[in-house]
């Protein structure tokens, strides 16, 4: 796992590819581009340019990922109806408050209205995502972008835990593409990720954000079902986080690979440079010049140590103060949750001068 933040480079970041193997090294190396579109894939023009690969499948795939590509004849394949799932939002200020302009969204992906419920944020659109089918399975191929406008203020969540299935042919992969205009606030703070035994799945997000903008962004990674007793049985996590500039400038590169490997006591996982035995990690990054980092990372501290639990976490600075990104690991779902909450809210309060509104799923 690393987290970078350089100047532009001739070559592009995302050619590089940073691989967790077995002994917890990471390890930088070329990341593959996707194989040419499979032959079973929906003829283009047939739905419209949404469900042409081109437009779903990410365009670099990791060399983890890739190994797992194999079709399933048995079952839909990949570009069939109900395997692509498309949403894209785009938000605007609007009469004093931040209003949803473009929606649309093919499922299994969809939306609620956004909702105004914060009295002391009456400006503010509370958006929760959704899915009808219920969890992620093979074969799945979801994007999601949202585009924020200038002066806008938005929360973004899901609604549920985001559950990837066990998966006996290929993989499935969620892209989230987000853009945030010039002086825009905005959190994007998702439930929990819970891949399943022998499930596949790569999360790419990459965001293009405004010097003058904020983001607080969320990840959180569970080892499986953990009432079930099912820990790192899964086939493979992998996730991308690549922030940049308007002009291209990259701001943070983060990358996650956690492959336990064939047994299900999650050997390659566990080492001290990884998940330490622990069976959550979570991430918090803030984008933001509202305030000094140092204050942003002091911020981070207390509230997590504030909150109670048995938990291992780090709070750092990115370079040209930018902002600052937390890690932490922990084995109780309830005091990781607790811990990111409370860390969400201290800096909402810090950045917006306002108590942060309690966020109701039920």
């Amino acid at each position: 796992m690393t987290l970078r933040a350089t100047e532009p480079r001739n070559t592009p970041v995302a050619a590089e590819d940073a691989a967790t193997g077995a002994d917890g090294v990471a390890r930088v190396g070329p990341s593959p581009v996707r194989p040419a579109p499979r032959t079973d894939a929906r003829a283009p023009g047939a739905g419209g340019y949404r469900l042409e690969p081109e437009f779903y499948e990410p365009a670099r795939v990791p060399s983890e990922v890739l190994r797992h590509t194999e079709e399933a004849w048995q079952n839909l394949p990949v570009g069939s109806p109900g395997k692509v799932g498309v949403l894209q939002l785009g938000f605007a200020r609007n009469r004093d408050r931040t209003e949803l302009v473009q929606h649309y969204q093919k499922s299994p992906l969809q939306i609620m209205h956004p909702l105004y419920f914060n009295p002391l944020r009456p400006d503010m659109a509370y958006t929760y995502l959704m899915s009808s089918g219920g969890g992620i399975l093979q074969g799945d191929r979801l994007r999601t972008d949202m585009s924020f406008g200038p002066g806008t203020s938005a929360y973004v969540t899901t609604q549920t835990q985001t559950r990837v299935y066990r998966m006996a042919h290929d993989y499935a992969s969620a892209i989230v593409n987000l853009t945030v205009d010039d002086d825009a606030y905005v959190e994007y703070l998702p439930e929990p990720v819970v891949p399943f035994a022998d499930s596949r799945f790569y999360q790419q997000t990459s965001v293009v954000i405004d010097e003058s903008a904020t983001l607080l962004l969320g990840e959180t990674l569970y080892a499986g079902r953990l009432a079930r007793g099912e820990r790192h049985a899964y086939d493979l996590y992998a996730s991308d986080l690549e922030v940049r500039r308007p002009d291209g400038r990259l701001v943070a590169l983060d990358r996650v690979r956690l492959s336990p490997g064939s047994g299900a006591g999650g050997a390659g996982v566990n080492g001290l440079d990884v998940l330490a035995g622990h069976d959550v990690l979570a991430m918090l990054y803030v984008f933001t010049p509202r305030a000094p980092t140092a204050l942003l990372a002091d911020t981070l501290l207390r509230a997590v140590g504030e909150s109670g639990g048995d938990l291992v976490f780090g709070v750092s600075t990115l370079p040209g103060d930018t902002g600052v990104w937390m890690r932490l690991v922990g084995n109780d779902t309830v005091a990781v949750a607790a811990a990111n909450t409370a860390a969400a809210s201290a800096v909402h309060e810090l950045l917006t001068g306002r108590q942060a509104p309690v966020i109701r799923k039920s």
